[in-house]
């Protein structure tokens, strides 16, 4: 499965300024969100809620990859040829498959990573103030939330390109970064759901190690 062009899914250019990037963004989550779909009516009420869902998939990877002008000039490097070429999607050894799955896949991944990761050791410690109170409780449920929203998005991301042969590797050390941080979310939310101290710790572990893997990807991905 090849990874969509960014601005074809949003509908820009590739000219386009980050303000008409991030209004065509928030128009296309609107069209296609369940809740616009259950208070509109005629058309939109016959679409299809999965496909639809898909789509706000795709819509969040491509606001994901062109929000951050790093990861969306890395984007605009590579060739038109390799965005569009389903051969460059497989896994080759070409240099040009490689800057395209790490503009598509592993910088925008990285990012949503951060978004679960760095604000971990703020949420924990806002909650060990008082575990059993409601508003705190109520706090860290919603980090938890926010998280599994960028792990769908992640997984989705992941799952869009196939990592060419070269780095190998680098992919698998990444798959066990994804898996390690869902790990801890799950474990986390047993927390929350009995107040079971080892749930708590052990999540607290695998944020750690997946934190320090995250380091290591950062230090260490192919060129």
């Amino acid at each position: 499965m090849t990874a969509a062009d960014p601005y074809r899914v949003l509908g820009v250019s590739q000219g386009a300024s980050t303000a008409e990037i991030k209004a065509a963004y928030r128009a296309l989550v609107k069209q296609h969100h369940p809740d616009a779909k259950a208070s509109g009516a005629g058309q939109n009420s016959i679409k299809d809620p999965i496909q639809d869902s898909k789509q706000i998939i795709a819509i969040n990877a491509a606001w994901e990859l062109l929000r951050h002008q790093e990861s969306r000039r890395r984007y605009d490097s590579s060739t038109p040829q390799a965005r569009s070429s389903p051969k460059a999607s497989s896994s080759t050894n070409s240099e040009a498959a490689l800057e395209r799955w790490l503009s598509g896949v592993y910088w925008p991944i990285d990012q949503l990573l951060g978004d679960v990761l760095e604000p971990f050791g703020a949420e924990f410690t806002a909650l060990s103030a008082d575990p059993y109170d409601d508003q705190l409780m109520a706090d860290f449920c919603s980090y938890l939330e926010r998280s599994r929203n960028y792990l769908e998005r992640v997984e989705y991301l992941f799952r869009s390109q196939a990592c060419p042969a070269i780095a190998k590797s680098f992919g698998l050390s990444l798959y066990h970064c994804l898996s390690g941080v869902q790990d801890a979310i799950a474990e986390f939310e047993r927390y929350t759901a009995g107040y079971v101290d080892g749930y708590l710790r052990d999540g607290r572990e695998m944020i750690r190690e997946a934190s320090q893997r995250r380091q290591r990807l950062q230090t260490q991905q192919p060129r």
